[in-house]
């Protein structure tokens, strides 16, 4: 074998060993994030669902604390003595703050009061010697009670009139109804429309309730008037929706929903879009407002529909759904640090939560910013900004 040969078998054999070490990384980066996966799975499913840092509980007291958390002391004594004084100062506020008793406060004053008097067994007559009485005073108590509500049943009348002149017959219009060809009136559609979906009542209990008042009305007919409610509020809810997308700023989201409809008609879980106008903690006078959106699924296309005449700030989770919204800057992504936050909270369990550590500094930094937030709410959004400016930029950026 010649020298050429030995070169190039070498150059060879150092390829392979680069190649393999490089599909020995790729295989080792797999497997952390495998168990990344899999201890974020387990903390969902059996761990605490708190995120708090070991030393959140002193970022709450003052700069002295918050010092203590940025750079830890290597004194486990000024922790003992820390802790101690967190201690001192929740008993003290415990001690100061009053205990209410929720029986003896006062009733709302918008509620109508019907008095009722308690006269004596005898009269306003002295039992014992037969005298008048007169009045020296009164106790009063008041008691909460509660009527429940109860249909009632409204007759339209409309009498024919009759000319004995000219022979005519003279009658009122009809009046109109919010359905066609149904008996339920405004009232009613209304009560049934508030207690699903602002109370949570199912139909089939609502109408166990009307059954015990003697009013039988089937599942079917209740479905029938939600589905024509919907269809007669739909321009309604479009121009919320106008409304909501027309502001700079929306906050995005969606939550899993069960729905009927799936595979072998059994439910299925769906989405429900909720998209948010509200700048008021920023200064804006416009009133707030929720538009909300169905999907059968969890797909991009949909919030991609919902949104294509919004052109502004979005903020939302990292949801791979939105990223193409972001690509010819029509929309411009805001973040959430809550979010981003868990991502490093994963990967510094993972790490059995050694101090140092770059996930570590990242969660350090990222409750500095929400203590800075959390002593700036309620302020003016002036103040707000200007503090940002001056002390939650120094901190990303360091």
């Amino acid at each position: 074998m010649t020298f050429a040969d030995l070169v190039a078998s070498n150059t060879a054999l150092r390829g392979e060993v680069q190649r393999s070490h490089e599909a020995l990384k790729i295989a080792q980066l797999t497997i952390d994030k495998m168990k990344v996966e899999l201890a974020y799975l387990r903390r969902m499913k059996y761990g605490r669902s708190s995120e708090k840092l070991e030393h959140a509980q002193l970022d709450l007291v003052g700069g002295q604390a918050a010092q203590a958390a940025v750079t830890p002391s290597a004194d486990a004594g000024t922790d003992d003595g820390l802790k101690s004084n967190v201690t001192s100062l929740d008993a003290e506020r415990k001690k100061r703050e009053p205990k209410t008793r929720p029986g003896l406060r006062e009733l709302p004053e918008h509620l109508p009061r019907r008095t009722v008097v308690h006269t004596p067994l005898g009269g306003c007559g002295c039992t014992a010697c037969g005298a008048a009485l007169r009045e020296i005073g009164q106790d009063v108590s008041e008691v909460l009670d509660y009527e429940p509500g109860t249909f009632h049943v409204v007759r339209h009348v409309r009498p024919k009139l009759a000319c004995a002149g000219c022979h005519t017959i003279t009658q009122a219009l009809a009046p109109t109804r919010p359905m066609d060809r149904c008996m339920a009136g405004a009232g009613l559609l209304t009560h049934i429309a508030v207690s699903k979906f602002a109370d949570h009542v199912p139909l089939y209990r609502l109408c166990q309730i009307y059954g015990r008042d003697g009013v039988e009305l089937s599942r079917s007919t209740i479905t029938d008037m939600m589905g024509n409610c919907g269809a007669m509020l739909t321009p309604l809810a479009e121009a919320v929706g106008r409304y909501v997308l027309q502001a700079g700023k929306v906050h995005g989201d969606d939550t899993p929903i069960r729905a009927l409809g799936g595979q072998g008609a059994k439910a299925h879980t769906a989405r429900l879009w909720v998209y948010v106008r509200d700048d008021r903690p920023s200064g804006d006078p416009a009133s707030p407002a929720v538009w909300f959106q169905y999907s059968p699924d969890r797909k991009g296309e949909h919030a991609r529909r919902h949104l294509q005449n919004f052109c502004g700030t979005l903020q939302a989770d990292a949801f791979s759904g939105y990223d193409k919204l972001y690509t010819d800057g029509r929309i411009i992504e805001a973040g959430c640090w809550s979010h981003a936050r868990r991502k490093f909270w994963d990967i510094h369990v993972r790490q059995q939560r050694l101090p140092g550590t770059l996930a570590h500094q990242a969660l350090v930094r990222i409750g500095e910013l929400f203590r800075i937030e959390a002593q700036i709410n309620g302020r003016s959004p002036l103040r707000r900004r200007r503090t940002r400016q001056t002390r939650s930029m120094p901190v990303l950026r360091s």
